[in-house]
């Protein structure tokens, strides 16, 4: 395994980390209940966490099938529910989605940073360290 694999690897576990930490403060420190749909996008985060880690230290850098896999559907989900809070025809048309609906914003920062759109930013960048790391292991061969 090369040094930019490592690398890759590391940095996926990283953003898998750090974006399942932010999803925790806001539930648990600050109090922001999810929605169904930030729960979907929780589902395709954490076990990244898990996966990546023990790829990292088993130095498996296949496991970027799968990363990619987990990022590319949570990040479309990220992209819907960004949708919905952001652009009209989407959120008119938003089903409802529980106890907390899906087109609240417990943060605007700037006037377009969400926690969908956090969500979508690590997603986007998962994926692409996955699709690198399946570039470098289609280069070895």
């Amino acid at each position: 395994m090369t040094k930019i694999q490592e690398n890759l690897l590391l940095g996926i576990w990283a953003t898998a980390l750090v974006a399942t930490a932010g999803s925790l403060y806001f539930s648990e420190v600050r109090g922001y209940i999810p929605c169904e749909l930030c729960w979907i996008q929780r589902i395709f985060m954490y076990p990244l966490v898990i996966v990546a880690g023990v790829a990292y230290f088993q130095k498996n850098v296949r496991i970027a099938v799968t990363t990619g896999i987990l990022s590319g559907i949570g990040g479309l989900i990220s992209l819907y529910h960004y949708g919905i809070q952001k652009l009209a025809f989407l959120s008119d048309s938003a089903p409802s989605c529980g106890q907390v609906p899906c087109t609240g914003q417990y943060i605007n920062w700037f006037g377009f940073i969400t926690i969908p759109f956090l969500a979508l930013s690590a997603f986007i960048l998962i994926a692409g360290m996955s699709i690198y790391l399946l570039k470098t292991l289609k280069e070895e061969k």
